[in-house]
């Protein structure tokens, strides 16, 4: 008889499928790991890619209208951005200029507001302070010396800094002029692989996306004109030197970058304000702080909600979304992304008509007595004769529903 003491019953063994299962899980965990690296590693390329194609977005319609009088695409798209280059730096080129005038002043003049502040501070507080004495603390007191020597071995971090800025400006540029130039043909490459009904979609959300972009700088820039020009009023109230250009600068630096633009945008004024008078500066402050809730709670709702055409409530509630995940690019984008979603999505969903009910159509609900009227007036209507059927009764139910709704 054959042995069967070291022999192996077939349900012990090692199922034939489970090595190619392993070896597939441990294939599916290496490739999710390494999607998960390449993701982190180009982030910072899709934030810069995402943000050229909404600036694509903003000029195509410039570039068709220049495109359809015969000027070519890629003629017109470097024009465009040539216009935008040239107003940029002539406009931060005026601001350079006058900020190295008034810090020029200011540092000349710093003694003197000096001796204001201290002569203020022995009046009010009943000290003995003295400008020297403020001076040679401050030279020689230890946080000092530590600033400068932290900042003498940044210095390299920070032009590391800014040249990453000026590749990431330059990236984006690049970017958004090949969308711009050659949207045609990219909407051609995208239309190629998808059937007909699907090219019809994304050829509509396309169109919808430039709309609502352009709605969304239209609205921006509609809010700088006016915060602009609040703040040049007070400026010119106040005696401030360069008054239309400090409200420009307000104006467009604070809707155009999010989050910290409005208190970049109030420094500068607060800044020209303390070399004229440094009670000024104050006054400047208040009102960036007051206006800023203006604009918060009251304008921008309204403005945003015409222009892009979505809720005040979804408008800001797209803005603290965008933000918490894409930091100050996602505020940029938040509005004119979630109008287009929302405008795309539009026409997929099945609206049906809305029954008249005082709950929904804003009126007060009927009361109790009223009620009883209507129902009394109905009772009335199903015991009229039979040759008038309903007739008084329709008539009284009639006039009772017309006092609901001129009580409502």
């Amino acid at each position: 008889m054959p042995s069967t003491g070291n022999a192996v019953h077939p349900s012990a063994r090692m199922p034939r499928w489970l090595p190619r299962a392993m070896v597939l899980a441990l294939a599916l965990v290496a490739c999710f790991r390494l999607a998960t690296w390449a993701f982190d590693r180009l982030t910072g390329l899709l934030l810069n890619i995402l943000i050229a194609f909404f600036l694509a977005l903003a000029i195509e319609p410039a570039v068709d209208r220049m495109a359809a009088r015969g000027v070519r695409r890629g003629v017109a798209t470097a024009l465009v951005f040539l216009g935008i280059v040239v107003s940029v730096a002539g406009f931060f080129t005026l601001l350079g200029s006058m900020l190295a005038g008034q810090i020029a002043t200011m540092v000349e003049d710093f003694p003197k507001y000096l001796d204001k502040v201290i002569s203020w501070i022995n009046t009010t507080f009943h000290t003995d302070l003295s400008r020297v004495e403020i001076q040679d603390s401050l030279l020689h007191s230890d946080w000092l010396q530590t600033y400068v020597e932290d900042s003498a071995d940044n210095v390299l971090d920070v032009s590391a800094a800014v040249l990453g800025g000026l590749f990431q400006v330059l990236t984006v540029t690049l970017f958004a002029f090949y969308f711009a130039a050659d949207g045609p043909r990219l909407r051609r490459g995208l239309c190629s692989v998808l059937p007909p009904h699907r090219q019809a979609e994304v050829l509509r959300a396309w169109e919808i996306a430039v709309a609502k972009t352009g709605g969304y700088l239209y609205s921006r820039g509609l809010m700088a004109l006016i915060s602009g020009l609040a703040h040049y009023i007070l400026l010119e109230c106040l005696g401030v030197p360069y008054a239309p250009a400090l409200g420009i600068w307000v104006g467009i630096i604070s809707q155009f970058i999010p989050t910290i633009g409005t208190y970049l945008a109030g420094a500068l004024p607060m800044l020209i304000a303390f070399t004229v008078e440094p009670w000024y500066a104050l006054w400047v402050f208040g009102f960036v702080v007051i206006y800023q809730q203006f604009e918060n709670y009251l304008l921008q709702p309204r403005i945003t909600a015409r222009t892009v055409d979505i809720h005040p409530a979804v408008a800001f509630g797209s803005v603290i979304a965008g933000t918490a995940l894409l930091g100050a690019v996602g505020a940029l984008i938040a509005i004119p992304a979630t109008a287009t979603l929302q405008a795309f999505l539009s026409t997929y969903v099945k609206r049906y008509e809305v029954t008249d009910d005082p709950r929904v159509q804003g009126r007060r609900r009927t009361s109790r007595r009223e009620r009883r009227a209507e129902r009394r007036a109905a009772a009335q209507g199903e015991s009229d004769a039979p040759g008038e059927p309903g007739q008084r009764g329709a008539s009284t139910l009639a006039r009772v529903r017309d006092t609901l709704v001129r009580r409502g």
